[in-house]
């Protein structure tokens, strides 16, 4: 029988391979026009990825009572691995929102479609091409996770007892993306917008429900389920603040995007409100302008880049994220200890924690 506990990222691949390969078969042979987007697809899911949606999933699942030896193991990992799914659907879709040229050191599926039509010399735009082909392969992915869920091979009453997670984790990525491009379009750069997109699209999606769902499939108690949410909504917080600092200062090379994006897409960071709002405060009107005017500026330079990173330092803006990541990483992990889970679920979870506010990627 296979250790899932010790092969879980390994074993999540062998059932989305799986997955893919049976779901994308039969329109391969109905249609085989449709190839390079299953391809594509596939190709997305299982190029990379940290897998921490059906991770958390499965410890939740494992820290009510979940056996790894049992019958339904199996449906279990099917079930937390398609998570994935709509993980790629929210990435390639974000990608498109944004505009994003790169992933994981890669063209975005948008962009490589584009390059596809342009390079076939196909009549209309390129780009318009490339952003429908994405949206539909997005789609494409939010329809195989149901598949994948449904088809897990659960029993109708455990499926049904985790519906509520799933149904809710879905509306909420969607309403924080939405909330995203909401705050972008309005220039809300207040601290209070940031952190209600940070709770919705990332706290919520990647942490909280992911936990709730592996909870609910083992049947947990609604205060066990309280304390995991508590536990996930103050780690998912800590977890993009650090994807904030990352967006600004991390290495290209190892996080994968350019260095920068994040200012030039415009996103309101809570690290960018911190750092106008500090700037304001201290009367560093040339700080508070380097800041303000790198946000949505497609054409930022590297130097420019520079710049925003030194008054983000200076300003103090950079040490209060750090301090909120500590401050909610210790809350986190107060309310996983309250959850009294079954080993070897806390200490995994507890080092998922220290993995997720401390990485460089």
């Amino acid at each position: 029988m296979p250790d899932f506990d010790t092969d879980l990222p390994s074993e999540i691949d062998r059932v989305l391979t799986d997955f893919l390969r049976r779901a994308g078969d039969p329109i391969r042979q109905v249609e085989p026009t449709f190839g390079p987007a299953v391809d594509a697809l596939s190709d997305f899911v299982l190029g990379g990825g940290k897998r921490l949606r059906p991770t958390f999933a499965w410890w939740g699942w494992r820290g009510a009572g979940g056996d790894p030896r049992s019958a339904e193991a199996e449906g279990v990992l099917r079930a937390v691995a398609s998570l994935e799914l709509i993980q790629a659907c929210a990435l390639i879709h974000d990608d498109v929102i944004d505009s994003s040229d790169s992933r994981r050191g890669s063209p975005t599926v948008h962009v490589a479609f584009a390059e596809h039509h342009a390079q076939r010399r196909w009549l209309g735009s390129p780009e318009a091409f490339g952003q429908a082909a994405a949206v539909l392969i997005g789609d494409l992915a939010l329809a195989w996770a149901e598949d994948m869920f449904a088809e897990s091979g659960l029993a109708p009453t455990t499926l049904a007892g985790a519906r509520p997670a799933w149904r809710a984790m879905r509306t909420e990525v969607l309403a924080g993306q939405y909330l995203d491009v909401h705050t972008q379009a309005t220039g809300d750069a207040s601290a209070e917008a940031a952190l209600r997109v940070d709770r919705l699209k990332t706290a919520a999606y990647t942490v909280q429900r992911p936990l709730h769902l592996g909870a609910a499939l083992a049947g947990a108690a609604p205060e066990l389920i309280d304390a995991l949410l508590d536990f996930g909504g103050d780690l998912g917080v800590a977890f993009q603040l650090r994807d904030d600092l990352l967006g600004v200062f991390g290495d290209p090379s190892v996080t994968g995007k350019p260095a920068g994006d994040d200012l030039r897409e415009g996103k309101r960071t809570l690290l960018l409100a911190l750092g106008l709002t500090y700037a304001e405060e201290q009367g560093r009107d040339g700080e508070r302008k380097v800041i303000a005017d790198a946000v949505g500026d497609h054409r930022l330079t590297g130097a420019e880049v520079d710049d925003v990173r030194a008054a983000l330092v200076d300003v103090g803006a950079v040490a209060e994220v750090e301090r909120r990541i500590e401050e909610l990483t210790g809350t986190a992990l107060a309310s996983l200890r309250r959850a009294a889970l079954a080993e070897p679920a806390e200490a995994r979870l507890t080092e998922l924690a220290d993995r997720a506010t401390r990485r460089t990627s």
